[in-house]
């Protein structure tokens, strides 16, 4: 074949390699920034819109959605704050219709809604902030679950575990709330950089950390090709807790064997405890209080169990108080003064003191949020697995 003809044909291959390559990638724009965290603590947020006609920022530092205005190339952008130092959830109503941040690479992961983060630091680090510490390591593991199902989780190992191969460790179940993901304490409550600063300060002990996935239900109907059912409308009610008894079978026969036949967990109720927050704060107490044989450690997070269902389902708890009080080396109940589960929550306070159960309590300010949630989680690890005090 003639130079000339070979040359026309690998040019010809180039070009239709280029429009290719052009035709797969994303459309670029204007290169947007935001967050912008600025030095004063207010924050910059920028959407890229030009189209449309009304774009709004809701997040978790504001009272309402506050309207964003629009330049000349389209961008949308407000400055709010300054904002208290944490991470926050936040979104943008563009005409109507939430949509995350294309900007940010941090989101919220959520069954029903995802939310981009944003972080402002404190002037010193706050206890969730990435430090030069030691740090541990996040695994994401697969497990044989219920009616043949595959379920998934994210474990947390302390620093030195992968160098010290002969060493055990005690194990915190944290269960995340209604429609969040095994990946929202993670992800969004840090609890593997607050574990981090912890250890590194003396005050936590090295813990593995076992976050699974609170949604049995909506996993089995997902691998077997159903729909996902609605989430139950009553917390206490036989839907709810039908689903909160399939959670705790599936922990206690999959989960807990899973965690301790391929990592090196220490066995025996001593060495477990089991945490969550909201939906996984019932499953936890429900949990605890049906396996007294399994967990010494138990810490709700914004959730409480009614009385009428204590009596119904947990008789022996309250009926010999001295033997749980025995049982249980930590029993810990938390909540936002503005949550709205904070009712019930204090209800369930008074109704354990009423029946002598020990327990220690926090009540702080704010709602219903993954801000108080690591709080909580800050004041309780220190208290896992310690020697107890007479």
């Amino acid at each position: 074949m003639p130079k000339t003809l070979l040359l026309r044909c690998w040019l010809a291959g180039l070009l239709l390699g280029l429009g290719s390559l052009v035709l797969a990638q994303p459309p670029r724009g204007p290169l947007v920034v935001s967050p912008q965290v600025n030095a004063d603590k207010t924050v910059t947020f920028r959407y890229l819109a030009p189209l449309a006609n009304e774009v709004k920022l809701s997040g978790q530092f504001l009272r309402a959605p506050m309207a964003m205005t629009k330049d000349a190339q389209g961008l949308w952008s407000v400055t709010v704050g300054p904002v208290k130092p944490d991470i926050y959830p936040y979104s943008f109503q563009v005409d109507g219709v939430t949509t995350m941040d294309p900007a940010n690479v941090a989101f919220f992961p959520n069954e029903r809604f995802k939310a981009s983060l944003v972080d402002v630091p404190g002037d010193a680090p706050l206890i969730h902030a990435l430090r030069e510490v030691p740090h541990g390591s996040v695994n994401y593991e697969y497990y044989p679950s219920m009616e043949g199902t595959t379920g998934s989780l994210v474990v947390y190992t302390p620093p030195g575990y992968d160098q010290s191969p002969n060493k055990k460790y005690p194990v915190y179940y944290l269960i995340s709330g209604t429609t969040d993901t095994e990946e929202t304490f993670f992800k969004v409550g840090k609890t593997n950089l607050i574990l981090d600063n912890l250890i590194a300060e003396g005050k936590a002990k090295p813990m593995i950390i076992v976050m699974p996935y609170g949604n049995i239900a909506a996993r089995v109907a997902e691998q077997k090709g159903g729909a996902k059912p609605a989430d139950p409308t009553v917390r206490d009610g036989a839907d709810a807790v039908k689903r909160a008894n399939d959670f705790t079978a599936d922990l206690v026969n999959n989960v807990i064997p899973y965690i301790e036949k391929n990592y090196r967990a220490i066995p025996g109720r001593d060495n477990r405890a089991i945490g969550g927050f909201s939906r996984g704060g019932g499953q936890t107490l429900r949990t605890a209080f049906s396996h007294m044989d399994k967990f010494a450690w138990v810490c709700a997070y914004s959730s409480y169990l009614s009385p009428q269902e204590m009596e119904r389902s947990y008789p022996a708890i309250v009926s010999n108080p001295a033997n749980t009080n025995k049982q249980l080396k930590l029993l810990w109940v938390s909540v936002g003064s503005d949550d709205f589960l904070y009712k019930g929550t204090l209800e369930f306070m008074d109704y354990l003191k009423a029946k002598q159960v020990n327990y220690k309590s926090l009540v702080t300010d704010g709602g219903h949020t993954w801000m108080n949630v690591k709080m909580y989680v800050a004041q309780t690890a220190p208290l896992l697995f310690q020697p107890q005090t007479p």
